[in-house]
């Protein structure tokens, strides 16, 4: 399923502009989940970004943030803690009932994940929560100060070095997390909780997901991420974990609609997504679809374009027609494959099209059709099949000329 990707903004806890993505899926989300980054990470952190894209892959849409100070949000990381991040977090959860709808799912990665821990209760909505090497206790997070954190409880703030950047860390920052009790927030949050943990992570020890899952009650789960590393810095990770959070997550959601429950449209339903410049979802009975533009003529290139369409329209019917000739006449050629190109041509450059080409000036569309077929063809047959692919009806009307004719609607547009 094509995802789309869409930037917005919303006030944070303390009225700072907080920078978000939201990952959509084709059409309506089965639901919507929000994400949680790690401690000085942010929402474009790799396994972030492919997580909430596999999620939507699935139906699920994501919003995921950067907290207060980090990434592209405003305000100074040096005047947040734990606690502002959790009221950043039910920001997004107002933005999200307000414009979309409220989260079913939470997903936190590492403090994130203590985080949506701590959340939970106070989101009604949520139905599931998932943590991914998350730790127990918030302050596990000033171990990685070092020597620094003396600096800070004598001094009141100290530059801490953290994953290649400075930071500027306060005195409160550490009194914050050092007076959270995470273990009566995980046994009264009410919530299904799926813990994910790497038994080698070596920031965030194994330990953290046994005692997550000793305080929390059922229902409960626990899956191993075998040798990722705690940032789930490969690809697969991250992928697989998106993968189980869906298929668990599915459990608590509502139903998803079958192909077969979608109420159908007649002819072809083609509306405006919302998301980038050209993005159209398309309904075609009870079949969804995407269509866009590429990259480089300020597309999302989530589906293939308007002519990619049209070149789809003439390979299918193409190896249509030719499939019902070999069955008709009981030749044994195994399957066709057609291969479409696309481009417009000068007029009088068109050597294969040179009917076309004299009747018309300047540039025409050029579709060059390429047939390949498993079994073995000798040359007559290979002509045959040249002549009965020029009686696809699809080539016809695309030869022929055609009566377009449009209207307005009354009404207001559909959406699909």
């Amino acid at each position: 399923m094509p995802v789309a990707t869409k930037r917005i903004n919303f006030p944070g806890a303390n009225g700072h502009e907080l920078a978000a993505r939201l990952d959509l899926p084709v059409g309506a989300p089965r639901a919507y989940a929000l994400f949680a980054h790690c401690f000085t990470c942010s929402k474009d952190l790799a396994a972030a970004r492919r997580i909430a894209q596999g999620l939507a892959q699935e139906g699920i849409g994501v919003l995921r943030f950067d907290f207060t100070g980090l990434g592209h949000s405003e305000g100074e990381f040096a005047n947040t803690n734990f606690s502002s991040n959790v009221g950043d977090l039910l920001a997004a959860t107002n933005y999200m009932r307000r414009e979309l709808k409220a989260p079913a799912i939470l997903i936190g990665h590492s403090l994130g994940g203590a985080a949506v821990l701590a959340a939970a209760r106070e989101i009604a909505e949520v139905k599931a929560v998932a943590t991914i090497g998350a730790p127990f206790d918030v302050g596990h997070v000033l171990h990685q100060f070092g020597a620094s954190l003396d600096d800070v409880r004598q001094q009141g703030e100290t530059e801490v070095r953290l994953a290649g950047r400075t930071f500027t860390i306060q005195r409160q920052f550490v009194e914050d997390a050092e007076r959270q009790n995470l273990a009566e927030k995980i046994a009264n949050m009410k919530k299904a909780l799926l813990i994910l943990h790497a038994p080698r992570d070596e920031t965030v020890g194994i330990d953290n997901a046994t005692e997550i899952f000793v305080a929390a009650k059922h229902p409960k789960s626990f899956v191993s991420l075998d040798d990722a590393d705690h940032l789930l810095t490969r690809d697969e990770d991250a992928s697989y974990a998106a993968r189980v959070i869906a298929a668990w997550a599915a459990r608590f959601l509502a139903p998803e609609p079958q192909i077969s429950e979608l109420s159908p449209v007649d002819g072809v339903l083609v509306s405006e997504t919302g998301l980038g410049k050209f993005q159209n979802a398309v309904r075609s009975g009870k079949h969804r679809l995407l269509a866009d533009e590429p990259d480089s003529v300020g597309g999302l290139d989530t589906g293939p374009s308007p002519y990619d369409y049209l070149s789809v329209a003439l390979g299918t019917c193409t190896a249509m027609t030719l499939r019902m000739y070999a069955d008709r006449k009981k030749l044994d050629l195994g399957r066709f494959s057609v291969a479409v190109y696309h481009g417009k041509v000068p007029s009088q450059h068109c050597e294969d099209c040179r009917e076309v080409a004299q009747s018309r000036e300047g540039r025409i569309d050029h579709f060059e059709r390429v047939i390949s077929v498993e079994g073995e063809i000798d040359s007559e047959l290979r002509a045959k099949l040249v002549e009965i692919a020029r009686k696809c009806p699809v080539h016809r009307t695309l030869e022929a000329s055609s009566a377009i004719v449009t209207k307005v609607a009354d009404g207001p547009a559909q959406v699909v």
